[in-house]
């Protein structure tokens, strides 16, 4: 706020000295340039304030080894963060929740549910995470991520008022007809659990993720993610394995609510005819089923009539084809350079990602006359096996494999809403090299023995006489696109950011990329990752 209001002095200062003469067209530019600049800064002033709360490595070691003591601990001093901003658990219950988790397809749900509850003509809000190239993201108002003076007045309002204890958390009320809540990580412990009351819940398909936090074993997952069901609130779940399908099942026998499992997408068909999804991917179908229960249940509010299948409404039909829900199984073609976005970061995700893939793939090549290369670009994070993810790539036959921290760019002006301070850089970096040397190793380009990689923008040369992928690493989202795309890619060169140069060696391998006649690369692994590379291929989200 200071660095804002010395900005306006500054600038009023200067449109002071203004000859008399200056047109009040003029004058009137001049004062929305100001605006905007003021609130660019207030805005990037408020998440570089946020980004203070994020945990360094040492400290979130700490937490996950002391998690497992007294977990609901963190749910009760959620109650009392709450209170502080004055806000009451009572304020959260008019706000005619669907609260959704699972480990993979819980945002593409929740994104479902919106679409078509906005379509109806509701109001809706809609919590996710994480966010993909803005903070704003996260807190949704009719589909639109908040405005970045609302963000700001809430958040430095909330931050005032918690600063005292460094809380993770923001929340505030706007008058919205229902909100769509995704859980952060599991259910049970997480911090969205403290809504008491929701209209309904939904389970979206279970696998391993996260386990220092939620368990080692499918059941205990499981578990944790029915942590969310509440007395008599209605819970939809899709079609799961015996293993988890029973520990739900028991779960809402104890707490005392009805479990229903969505039908599939294809017995709505039978009544209603093809349904059109505006998300790719077969597992889509699965979130669109679940979506529909969601909906249909809100919209009949005290009427349950079980999980059966129903003719969709023209409205619910118009909802699910216009859903959008960037980063996840998306395709964006830049001239000759297509992009496959998908933020695959389990094994299962990475499943369905590699089926999705093939597809498109298959027919996009179908289509073109001249040399095809095909590109990875690939990073995790956190505790996930990066190894066995890629291993389900292998088969996918790429001519390159490209690795790089979620580090958008070596210079990090401007860019606090994709800061992480939770992982060292030397961390991420060597995380790369990791998958590297996995990837090598499947592909049959493992280095010498004890050998020395060296880092940033440096090729590992192929020891075989014949290899099918040549891997890389470079030190940054940026560099990796410049180079992948060899200026080919018209919105990527006319982004307005620095060219990072690579070195010669690594500039004579991009031959093959520079004749091909189409270049098509899967960003996956990470949403952090396509996130990042969003930033730079769809300007509209960083506006």
């Amino acid at each position: 706020q200071i660095v804002c209001q010395q900005l306006a002095r500054c600038m009023l200062k200067k449109l002071r000295t203004w000859p008399l003469h200056s047109t009040p067209v003029l004058m009137s530019r001049a004062k929305v340039a100001l605006k905007q600049t003021c609130v660019r800064v207030c805005v990037q002033e408020a998440v570089c304030a946020l980004n203070t709360l994020q945990t360094n490595v040492s400290v979130l070691d700490q937490v996950r080894r002391e998690q497992s003591e007294l977990p609901e601990l963190q749910l009760q001093a959620m109650r009392g963060f709450l209170r502080r901003t004055g806000l009451t658990v009572d304020k959260l219950d008019h706000l005619n929740i669907i609260h959704v988790t699972g480990t993979k397809g819980k945002g593409s749900t929740c994104a479902f549910t919106e679409r078509i509850l906005r379509d109806y003509g509701f109001r809706t809000g809609f919590y996710s995470s994480p966010h993909l190239v803005q903070v704003r993201e996260r807190i949704r108002i009719n589909g639109q991520p908040i405005s970045k003076e609302l963000f700001t007045k809430y958040f430095w309002e909330v931050f005032t008022q918690l600063d005292a204890t460094k809380v993770q958390y923001y929340l505030f009320i706007q008058q919205v007809d229902l909100a769509v809540i995704e859980v952060g990580i599991g259910g049970a412990y997480d911090c969205t659990n403290i809504i008491r009351k929701p209209w309904v819940c939904g389970i979206s398909s279970l696998g391993i993720d996260h386990t220092s936090i939620l368990g080692n074993t499918i059941e205990e997952i499981a578990w944790q993610k029915a942590g969310i069901f509440k007395p008599g609130v209605p819970v939809f779940t899709v079609k799961q394995l015996d293993r988890p399908m029973t520990v739900l099942q028991d779960r809402a026998k104890e707490i005392g609510c009805p479990l229903w499992v969505c039908p599939d997408l294809e017995q709505y068909e039978s009544a209603a005819g093809p349904l059109s999804l505006g998300l790719a991917g077969q597992q889509q179908r699965y979130n669109a089923s679940l979506a529909l229960q969601l909906s249909k249940t809100w919209l009949q509010r005290y009427r349950q009539s079980g999980a059966k299948a129903f003719k969709p409404s023209p409205i619910m039909v118009k909802g699910l084809e216009a859903t959008e829900w960037p980063g996840r199984t998306q395709t964006l073609r830049h001239g000759p350079v297509t992009y496959y976005l998908d933020g695959a970061h389990t094994t299962g995700s990475m499943q369905a990602c590699v089926h999705w893939f093939s597809q498109e793939i298959q027919q996009e090549e179908s289509s073109n006359r001249g040399p095809v290369i095909r590109v990875l670009l690939f990073n995790t994070t956190g505790e996930r096996d990066s190894a066995a993810m890629l291993k389900l790539l292998e088969p996918c036959q790429f001519d390159f494999a490209v690795f790089c921290p979620n580090i958008t760019e070596t210079i990090t002006e401007n860019n606090a809403d994709q800061q992480n301070f939770s992982v060292s850089v030397e961390n991420m970096l060597t995380r790369c090299l990791d998958n590297q040397i996995s990837w090598q190793s499947l592909s049959g380009t493992e280095t010498k023995q004890g050998s020395e990689s060296e880092l940033l923008i440096k090729d590992r040369l192929p020891l075989l006489a014949k290899t099918r992928t040549h891997t890389m690493v470079f030190p940054c989202i940026l560099s990796a696109l410049q180079w992948i795309s060899q200026g080919r890619d018209a919105v990527l060169a006319t982004a307005g950011s620095p060219y990072l140069p690579a070195q010669p060696s690594v500039t004579a391998k991009a031959e093959p990329l520079r004749e091909a006649a189409q270049v098509s690369v899967l960003v996956t692994g990470s949403l952090h990752l396509v996130g990042g590379v969003l930033k730079y291929l769809d300007p509209s989200l960083a506006s």
